[in-house]
């Protein structure tokens, strides 16, 4: 089966709003032997909207269609698939006492305009969506599959997994194909590609390189008459990656590097301080987008001048000697943040973001540390590529020589 994503919404087309939907639904399509061959956006506007699906389904066996599904004047999607099927739309009476009930059960009043969200055409049967107001539609016509989700990602995801996906199964016989991410950092992406060598021109199993902030993601995938098929071809392949890319792998398909960092620090009892100057609480920020970060993580401190660093601890005797862009600085802001957070360890981080310190220290200069009661280490790195990519690459950089310093305390039995 062959399927298109289009993602509805002016707000795209702006940059007011990242389409993750189209993203997130690629990902899951692949489980279910399905061929993702194209995906687009479209703006609210009723023509180009129609235009769109007309050419979807004509490629297509399958289009799936995010947003556009809400009360207002420019909620279009409804419009747009009736339009397409020459077919008029109706307000459905069990759909609509469902919505009066839903605004009813949190104590409002449906307006008026909310009426169309309880509208279908012949063709078109409901999908629930218990997490917002748009029931989704489900449309089978001329041997074609015409699918519209909600916008907000929570409904649409829900939507997918409970709705769609399930009905899908039912409809597909044939290919199944799987997927493996490999998730690395520190080799470069043509040095990657060397490594990987023949296994690159497979045509099945395959593999697919991509860069991403948090290092060089590999994505594994086979096709075969069954999952289990699929996965007996691309089990060889995963074992030789990984015994090539070796200690440069930190994870695997939805795993993070602040996920495994903080499953480390958990499942150790320990706890953890930052002191950050050129990523300006990029990493603490990062750190805490675990959900159960506050167990083992005890703060962070942003300081961006010398005599901020000194306030929280760090040797002024240092900065004068060394500068504060050294290894020699930053390895004593991680020992400072230990100190002053009573924690097990301490994250120090200095750098060039911006404009150069002196003609020696280029832009993109970066110094890092992290520091144990039992272990010291300080590392140097070079990201010229701007302020916000010097951020993002030296956050993952530091969590990912992080949760090899934790591992290499277990190790050496220093926990």
């Amino acid at each position: 089966m062959k399927a298109e994503i289009i993602a509805i919404g002016t707000e795209l087309l702006m940059g007011q709003t990242t389409d993750t939907n189209s993203s997130w639904l690629a990902t899951q399509l692949p489980a279910l032997g399905i061929d993702l061959y194209f995906m687009s956006q479209v703006g609210d506007n009723l023509g180009r909207a129609v235009d769109t699906l007309q050419r979807a389904v004509q490629r297509s066996d399958l289009v799936l269609t995010t947003g556009g599904l809400g009360p207002t004047e420019d909620d279009l999607t409804r419009e747009a698939i009736a339009a397409f099927l020459k077919e008029p739309m109706y307000v459905d009476p069990a759909l609509k006492e469902q919505l009066i009930q839903w605004f009813q059960s949190r104590g409002g009043r449906m307006a008026e305009r909310n009426i169309k969200q309880a509208m279908l055409t012949k063709s078109a049967s409901p999908l629930g969506n218990p997490r917002g107001t748009a029931p989704g539609w489900w449309v089978e016509k001329d041997g074609h599959i015409i699918v519209a989700m909600p916008g907000p990602p929570r409904e649409m995801q829900r939507m997918w997994e409970f709705e769609v996906a399930p009905r899908l199964k039912q409809r597909l016989t044939g290919e199944a194909i799987v997927s493996r991410l490999i998730k690395t950092f520190g080799i470069p992406e043509g040095t990657l590609d060397e490594m990987l060598g023949d296994h690159l021109h497979g045509n099945n199993p395959t593999i697919g390189v991509y860069s991403k902030t948090d290092g060089i993601h590999l994505r594994l995938t086979a096709k075969a008459g069954s999952e289990a098929q699929a996965w007996t071809l691309l089990s060889p392949l995963e074992a030789a990656v990984r015994q090539i890319v070796g200690q440069s792998l930190w994870g695997t398909d939805q795993d993070s590097l602040e996920g495994i960092v903080g499953t480390l620090f958990t499942e150790r009892g320990m706890t953890l301080a930052t002191m950050e100057s050129a990523t300006g609480g990029l990493i603490a920020s990062t750190i805490a987008d675990n959900p159960d970060a506050s167990s083992y993580f005890k703060g962070g401190i942003v300081a961006l001048t010398p005599s901020s660093l000194v306030a929280h601890g760090v040797e002024a005797d240092l900065i004068e000697r060394f500068g504060m862009v050294s290894k020699e600085v930053a390895e004593d802001m991680a020992r400072a943040a230990r100190a002053i957070m009573d924690s097990d360890v301490g994250i120090g981080i200095t750098g060039v973001s911006s404009v150069p310190d002196s003609a020696t220290r280029a832009t993109g200069a970066v110094h890092y540390a992290i520091s144990h009661a039992a272990l010291s280490r300080g590392f140097s790195a070079n990201y010229p590529q701007g302020r916000l990519v010097l951020k993002q690459r030296a956050a993952s950089a530091v969590l990912f020589e992080l949760q090899k310093f934790v591992s290499s305390l277990s190790a050496a039995g220093k926990l």
